[in-house]
């Protein structure tokens, strides 16, 4: 087995030691009240026992978000890493499902307001119009297996534009590149515009008239829908336009993605865990384990 210390490095798991210590202190209590929880519904009423008593967790939880990181940030396998901490593999399975549910839940970070985390798209517009800021969603793809022969909806998952099999994530990030939310994902056959709709993000519109979210070329309906607020690149200049026309809708449409350039470096951030090059495990999976990764990512910002 390999020092604890050397595991833990950021090389390793993705995220400083400092990061790693207050995600200990933030998942901790939870942790074992998922775990105090099972072992209740087992035994079908209170302990009888006083604390401390009985078996003790061969992996404990420090070691068990550790793992957890690895897993996600390389795509060890499950085998590979019961043999760096000394476990059987079911150990190491059972112990990241858990981690990685705790991930999931915690939501995106936002820097100079501790404690305050964005869950809910409801969240992003109102956290959007109370500090005056631009959202800029943005869809982004991850390759996944193709469904078993002689399954329904297969062709739902290839994407036109990839031309792979693939599920789709909407991300929302700031100015500063900085996520604050992602979706449940989607095949990768649908549309930007369809899944940015079936998240709501609509009535979010509706409800927050003061906010304007960057778009790109791919939310041509938003725009129509929600016009001043659904902001995406103009179109290019008609033929017979004057020169100084079409030059002011050519630099208008180049200054454009400049300012949403920020969303595409979160994407970079997200992609740089191996886990979201290529999903090799099973696709009801990634929709938990991208939104753990995203919650993961703008903790530098709070964290160091």
């Amino acid at each position: 087995m390999l020092s604890r210390t050397v595991l833990t490095h950021q090389v390793f798991t993705g995220v400083s030691r400092r990061h790693l210590a207050a995600l200990v202190e933030e998942l901790a209590g939870s942790w074992q009240a998922v775990v105090e929880g099972r072992r209740h519904e087992a035994r079908g009423g209170a302990r009888k026992r006083g604390a401390g008593a009985g078996a003790r967790h061969r992996l404990v939880f420090v070691d068990r978000l550790v793992a957890t990181l690895i897993h996600l940030r390389h795509d060890v396998p499950h085998a590979a890493l019961g043999l760096l901490f000394g476990v059987d593999r079911s150990t190491i399975t059972r112990a990241i499902g858990e981690i990685r549910g705790l991930l999931t839940e915690r939501g995106c970070a936002v820097p100079d307001r501790p404690g305050l985390r964005l869950r809910t798209l409801a969240d992003v517009f109102a956290y959007a119009q109370a500090e005056g800021i631009e959202p800029r969603p943005d869809a982004t793809e991850v390759q996944v297996r193709r469904p078993p022969s002689g399954r329904g909806g297969r062709r739902a998952f290839v994407s036109g534009k990839k031309k792979q099999n693939t599920m789709k994530a909407t991300v929302v990030a700031d100015h500063q590149g900085r996520t604050l939310w992602t979706d449940a994902l989607r095949p990768g056959r649908m549309h930007d515009t369809t899944a940015a709709r079936n998240e709501g993000i609509g009535p979010r519109f509706r409800h927050s008239r003061d906010v304007e979210a960057l778009l790109d070329d791919g939310y041509p309906a938003l725009r129509r829908d929600h016009p001043g607020q659904a902001v995406t690149p103009p179109r290019k200049g008609n033929k017979i336009s004057p020169p100084e026309a079409l030059e002011a809708r050519l630099q208008a449409r180049h200054r454009h993605p400049s300012k949403r350039i920020s969303v595409e470096h979160a994407l970079a951030d997200h992609k740089r865990w191996k886990q979201l090059v290529r999903w090799t495990h099973r696709r009801e999976t990634l929709p938990v384990t991208y939104r753990a990764i995203a919650g993961l990512v703008p903790d530098r910002n709070t964290t160091g």
